[in-house]
């Protein structure tokens, strides 16, 4: 049944977040493969250390999930969560405004 198919508790999110050093050059190499290896993988930037991708199916998650942890980085911390659909679209997000520059005072002419 294709109803069933594409249900929103069978359709899967895979969020991938992480927090790795920066500190060196070899650092800063292994952060950039990371993030590239991710995005070859079909993964999108939800937020600057998260990245997501859309699952059909658990199965399909879980190549997935396998497929980033083959390739993790040494150092770092990197977290992986697995939701459904469903779960995802109940998610909130919250946008605060941009800081405004405030305008410069123009030079003030004094006459005498």
């Amino acid at each position: 049944m294709i109803g069933e198919r594409f249900s929103e508790y069978r359709v899967m999110w895979i969020l991938v977040f992480f927090d790795l050093p920066t500190e060196t050059k070899k650092d800063k190499k292994a952060y950039a493969l990371f993030r590239k290896q991710l995005q070859q993988d079909g993964f999108t930037m939800f937020q600057f250390s998260i990245y997501i991708r859309h699952c059909s199916s658990s199965e399909n998650a879980a190549v997935h999930i396998k497929r980033v942890k083959s390739f993790l980085p040494k150092y770092g911390e990197v977290g992986i969560l697995c939701v459904t659909d469903k779960q995802f679209g109940s998610m909130e997000l919250f946008y605060g405004e941009k800081p405004q520059e405030l305008p410069t005072a123009g030079q003030q002419l004094e006459l005498f």
